[in-house]
């Protein structure tokens, strides 16, 4: 079978954030689709299925579990599709473990919907601490208008605000003592961030060691909630597009862009960018 290696939420290759794209050609248990996610050995496998109705099924493997839902490998997903001639432009279906998504194609940038933004709790005073300290860092490294909280448009995630780039960049990872204070609280990772300068709404580093992810480079899910919760602090305005950057210091920036909608039926949250073929492969299972 055919399998891809996409470089997400970038215009060249080399850059963003790697997802491997399969296509069966014949029934994969969930197993053998954890052990070829475990192959290759990014954060996020999806494996591409086809339905009768012209949508398009997603199940997204890490190297070591399922996951319900990943920003940067559907980006990469669809755009593959686009390339090989799967798809035109226009409107498109994604039906995902986290639930049906709207997906539209435009030329070279995949646009899609967010699962329903949700802001979890904020988290207490002790457990901000015991966060920042597994960063080498303490809640004065912290913004005082910006406190962490868990947020979900689709993974819950900790959005972890930092004072500034060079704060963003010096943080140093305790992987055991996140991973664990993720587990305990069901959270997938931290989205660490720091406030931008008008052309960028905010730098930002991506951990999720329990998922045997130590850092990503751009990630779609949690630059979802970020952006739902800066909207929820006044820090974002609806209907305006907004850039996050993110893997600046692992030498691969990538560029996620994301457009927040008031509807009637609530909050809507749209994630885009590009993504360009590395890597083309076959697979023998």
């Amino acid at each position: 079978m055919n399998a891809y290696v996409m470089d997400a939420f970038a215009s060249r290759a080399f850059c963003g954030n790697q997802a491997g794209v399969v296509l069966p050609d014949k029934y994969l248990s969930d197993e053998q689709m954890r052990q070829i996610a475990a192959e290759f050995k990014h954060s996020e496998t999806v494996f591409v299925h086809r339905e009768e109705d012209g949508s398009v099924r997603l199940k997204y493997f890490t190297p070591t579990e399922e996951v319900d839902l990943c920003g940067h490998a559907t980006v990469g997903a669809f755009a593959l599709l686009r390339k090989l001639g799967h798809i035109g432009d226009g409107e498109q279906r994604a039906l995902t473990r986290s639930g049906p998504l709207q997906v539209t194609v435009r030329g070279e940038a995949v646009w899609m919907d967010m699962a329903p933004p949700k802001l979890v709790r904020y988290l207490t005073d002790e457990e901000s601490a015991a966060l920042y300290r597994a960063y080498g860092l303490t809640p004065a490294d912290g913004v005082e208008a910006l406190p962490p909280a868990v947020v979900s448009t689709g993974l819950p995630d900790v959005m972890l605000a930092v004072r500034d780039r060079e704060t963003l960049l010096r943080a140093v990872q305790d992987a055991p003592a996140v991973a664990e204070w993720c587990r305990a609280r069901e959270c997938v990772g931290v989205h660490m961030f720091c406030p931008g300068d008008g052309a960028v709404n905010a730098w930002c580093s991506n951990f999720a060691p329990r998922y045997g992810i130590p850092e990503e480079c751009a990630t779609g899910t949690a630059n979802g909630a970020l952006t739902y919760y800066l909207y929820k602090n006044g820090r974002l305005a609806p209907e305006s597009e907004n850039l996050f950057v993110q893997g600046e210091h692992m030498a691969r920036p990538s560029e996620i862009r994301s457009v927040l909608h008031e509807t009637a039926e609530g909050v809507c949250v749209r994630i885009g960018g590009c993504a360009v073929i590395s890597m083309a492969c076959e697979l023998f299972v």
